[in-house]
């Protein structure tokens, strides 16, 4: 494979150049780990693009939202990526990847992308790679790229170290005030969207916006948020109301913390945590690698047997094989 023209060819936004390079990324071998960090690094280093986290619990409507709101950045000119996480099969390993299906008017759009991505084995809502994949997506010159979790819970909050923004949606009558002021991904959200203020639901939806909002009010004061922020407001995916007045809160805070420094630091501090998490992922690599792999069967058979507690043939396994 030509990494340099691969390369050449998604920075002209060519949309399969851009499927293939996220292909690459995703790839566990490791010819193509090297060729993927090959293109990451031809890439234009002068792009950038506004990267918004979107979690939420299942079915409450992330995958609607994601559409109508990347309609309404398409009609205002901008090019729009969506990176859509898809949970993997404890059991076989296999992803549906069907978010893609709810997104009919969006996948049409010339000046959209959207990329289903299995979590596989990666825990926080989000795959392995896809903060490579963002990078790619902004080497292609588009101007927004959203990060759809998995359906996830109060403790998953990964996305959130690889976003600029991070938005939270939330289900009318999914919670009172004792909820909102939780510690976990509530803390990290940026905003809290409150989805389906419409029809029956919209009277329900103003009450829990009502009880984060009061919520909100009692966290801790972030540094990198202005006056207003983190705030709780309604929307409305299906029938696209409040998404204007959402994207408008959305730019004045990105706009503040450019302003302010904080935009810069905070990506920088995002690149020493991915920096910090390959080193993990390269010493468990070495777990796996003979002979510390016989050894460590040799110790697991150890503790399934009573001979010795987990504690110590762990101990035993770091001190003999990876302290060297």
């Amino acid at each position: 494979m030509d990494t340099t023209d691969l390369a050449h060819r998604i920075a002209a936004a060519e949309r399969r150049a851009l499927a293939r390079g996220i292909t690459l990324v995703e790839s566990a071998r490791p010819d193509h780990r090297a060729q993927a960090l090959e293109v990451l690094a031809a890439l234009p280093r002068d792009r950038q693009a506004l990267r918004i986290g979107l979690s939420g619990t299942p079915g409450v409507g992330k995958s609607t939202f994601i559409e109508a709101f990347g309609m309404m950045l398409v009609r205002l000119g901008l090019r729009v990526a969506v990176l859509a996480i898809d949970p993997s099969s404890a059991r076989s390993g296999g992803s549906i990847l069907g978010d893609k299906t709810r997104m009919d008017l969006l996948s049409r759009e010339p000046n959209a992308f959207i990329r289903p991505s299995p979590s596989q084995t990666h825990l926080g809502g989000v795959a392995r790679r896809t903060r490579e994949a963002v990078a790619l997506c902004e080497g292609a010159g588009f101007d927004v790229v959203l990060i759809e979790t998995v359906g996830v819970g109060q403790s998953e909050t990964v996305v959130a170290q690889m976003a600029d923004l991070f938005l939270l949606l939330l289900a009318p009558a999914g919670g009172d005030e004792l909820q909102g002021v939780k510690r976990g991904i509530m803390e990290m959200a940026d905003m809290i969207l409150i989805n389906k203020a419409d029809g029956d639901l919209k009277p329900a939806a103003t009450r829990t916006c009502a009880d984060y909002a009061g919520a909100l009010r009692l966290l801790r004061k972030r540094p990198q948020d202005p006056a207003g922020y983190p705030r709780a407001m309604m929307v409305s995916a299906l029938h696209e109301e409040g998404l204007e007045a959402a994207w408008a809160d959305m730019q004045t805070l990105a706009d503040w913390r450019r302003q302010a420094g904080f935009f810069d630091g905070t990506r920088a501090a995002q690149a020493r945590y991915w920096f910090e998490e390959e080193v993990r992922s390269a010493l468990l690599a070495q777990l796996k690698a003979d002979p510390v792999r016989a050894a460590m069967d040799a110790l697991a058979g150890q503790v399934e047997a009573g001979e010795i507690s987990p504690g110590d043939a762990a101990r035993d396994l770091i001190s003999h094989h990876l302290s060297r």
